[in-house]
């Protein structure tokens, strides 16, 4: 990388955002691929798993800062491999809870090994201490707070 292309102040957050998520997506995704799973995949699982087991679209959409449509096309090949299923929700008629499947929930066990290697090797490369900065501050552009203050201020 130039050194132009580093300290350029014209640069786009949203790009630079959009490419390093993209560079970290292919990582992860390599280092997944024995297991059969990409990490958008892997992140639907575990967030099923944190939410209880059993949340609506719309909370796990929340959930993962996504909206429906990408929630959905997300968990097609999840379904369509039996990872997951799709259910009604008996307390709303109009929802949908997600549950993962047995055969889920073990496939997110076989690829915690793989995400931890994956996890260190990014710590080694990028640096331990600035990846948990860059986790608290992705933490603070992706919160609800963030997003409320963007909209309020005049652009």
């Amino acid at each position: 990388m130039t050194q132009a292309s580093t300290k350029d102040p014209l640069v786009c957050n949203g790009v630079a955002l959009r490419k390093a998520t993209r560079r970290v997506t292919q990582l992860y995704d390599a280092a997944l691929a024995p297991c059969g799973l990409t990490v958008s995949q892997r992140s639907v699982l575990l967030h099923i798993q944190r939410l209880g087991g059993r949340p609506t679209m719309s909370e796990l959409a929340q959930a993962m800062v996504l909206d429906r449509s990408a929630l959905a096309r997300n968990i097609k090949p999840l379904e369509r491999d039996g990872y997951v299923m799709q259910k009604p929700n008996a307390a709303d008629g109009r929802s949908r809870l997600i549950e993962a499947t047995p055969s889920g929930l073990a496939k997110l066990a076989e690829s915690n090994a793989l995400w931890r290697k994956a996890q260190r090797r990014f710590e080694e490369v990028y640096g331990f201490d600035q990846a948990a900065a860059l986790r608290v501050a992705l933490a603070k552009i992706y919160s609800d707070e963030f997003a409320q203050a963007f909209n309020r201020t005049p652009l």
